[in-house]
């Protein structure tokens, strides 16, 4: 049985969608009353409740006699607030530390498969492609959830390393596809290009990967991982330009025409960020969010192709999908 953690969420309930198309068995752990439950698969058997409870971690733990377990942890706090927040760390590092309890006291949890982030990998300079590293540090990265999941991918390691943990480690860069119920940062963003909510982009670059080669990707992770192993599941840089151009093709909407400078768009961050604090409103664009676009973008994953199997399919299936899964929900 796969008991997989953050199943409500875009990646977990595609996990669960796969994982029972080819036959598994999968439990599901959701927060308790957390609406998007209704977009768990029905065949997936649900259990209610918090990474911080270890009293309901242990009901999700507990199988029938003689019932082998993996656990996919999918589940955390994503923010694009830069600024530390306890309760990102409590779920984040915490909840991690609670998960990696419960798989040693369960002798019958054969692995753990720990779904970590490319951003609690170091950033390298720009022109080389950022490999897997053997040791997280979260004074290396920037902002408070890529800290929170360095500190998590460190505490996996030290438990395989100390306490014989069989797990190994997923890095996914940023997600995009069909089925965003919760329509995050990505998906807002393409439905602002669509609707024309998006006057001027800015002139830099992100890596996204469609959530179903993601999915698959931390599948076989759990099927071929080695022990103690990293792989990072990734796609090719793509450009903000490029990316606008590839939403106008697919969706027949007008292209985002302007495209600011990094070095004014950053000065513009920082002024609403200034204008925000005195005010209360949240900045339509901030210093953080322009790091992200002008950081090293580019991920190996040779090593998830050459171990697992990891492939991705094109930005522009990706989007076409996206796009029709969108008008079929009636969100554009």
């Amino acid at each position: 049985m796969y008991l997989v953690t953050g199943a409500a969420g875009f990646l977990g309930g595609t996990i669960c969608r796969q994982l029972i198309s080819r036959g598994d068995k999968v439990r599901a752990f959701v927060l308790p009353n957390d609406p998007a439950i209704r977009f768990v698969p029905n065949e997936a058997e649900i259990t209610e409740g918090d990474l911080c409870d270890t009293e309901s971690l242990e009901r999700f733990f507990t199988v029938p006699e003689n019932t082998e377990t993996i656990v996919l942890h999918i589940a955390s706090i994503v923010t694009v607030d830069p600024d530390f927040s306890q309760r990102v760390m409590d779920v984040n590092v915490g909840g991690t530390l609670n998960i990696i309890d419960k798989c040693l006291e369960h002798k019958e949890c054969r692995k753990l498969v720990y779904c970590s982030s490319t951003g609690a990998i170091p950033e390298s300079g720009k022109g080389s492609a950022i490999r897997e590293v053997d040791r997280f540090d979260e004074r290396r990265v920037v902002g408070c959830y890529s800290q929170s999941k360095a500190a998590a991918t460190q505490a996996v390691l030290d438990a395989v390393k100390d306490r014989g943990l069989n797990a190994c480690i997923v890095h996914p860069s940023g997600i995009l596809g069909p089925e965003d119920h919760a329509v995050g940062e990505t998906t807002g963003t393409l439905i602002r290009i669509i609707k024309g909510d998006m006057p001027m982009g800015i002139d830099g670059s992100f890596n996204l990967c469609d959530v179903r080669d993601l999915a698959r990707g931390t599948i076989l992770a759990a099927d071929k991982g080695r022990c103690g192993e990293c792989y990072i599941l990734a796609n090719d840089e793509v450009s903000f330009r490029d990316f606008s151009k590839l939403v106008s093709e697919e969706s027949g909407c007008k292209p985002v025409k302007a495209f600011l400078p990094l070095g004014i768009a950053n000065m513009l961050g920082k002024a609403m960020e200034k204008r925000a604090r005195k005010t209360g409103e949240k900045p339509m664009m901030t210093s953080f969010s322009v790091y992200n676009l002008a950081r090293n973008n580019s991920f190996d994953s040779g090593k998830a192709k050459r171990e697992l199997g990891y492939t991705t399919r094109s930005y522009r299936e990706t989007i076409h999908d996206e796009i029709s899964w969108l008008k079929a929900e009636d969100k554009i």
